[in-house]
């Protein structure tokens, strides 16, 4: 997509301090943490949101979730624990149409979220 902030990031368009980068999903430091570790992960395929994934996604998110531990792992918070978010819709709190995960580490989280 065009004019997708984060399509942009993933082809290089736009700046991000990248944290992962492979042929399937990149990952890159949120510009607007709200937490001591604040990465967002993307897949390069852009999906407007949760609701329209499709089987054919499903071994893209999974790799996703994969990577999200990896860097958890690398940024050192994996043993104190962290929390993977993804928002959908308007109500979810989602702010840029293109399916994404928050890993989000380096302090207690609290409950309810939101």
């Amino acid at each position: 997509m065009a004019e997708c902030a984060f399509c942009k990031i993933a082809s290089g368009e736009l700046p991000a301090t990248k944290v992962h980068d492979d042929d399937v999903v990149v990952a890159f430091r949120d510009i607007n943490a709200r937490a001591p570790t604040h990465i967002l992960i993307i897949p390069r395929k852009h999906v407007a949101s949760l609701n329209n994934l499709s089987r054919e996604d499903d071994a893209a998110m999974g790799h996703l979730v994969r990577v999200a531990t990896q860097i958890a792992q690398q940024e050192g918070i994996a043993d104190t624990g962290y929390r993977l978010v993804a928002n959908c819709g308007n109500d979810g709190g989602q702010s840029v149409d293109h399916v994404h995960f928050h890993l989000l580490g380096g302090r207690a989280m609290t409950w309810p979220p939101g």
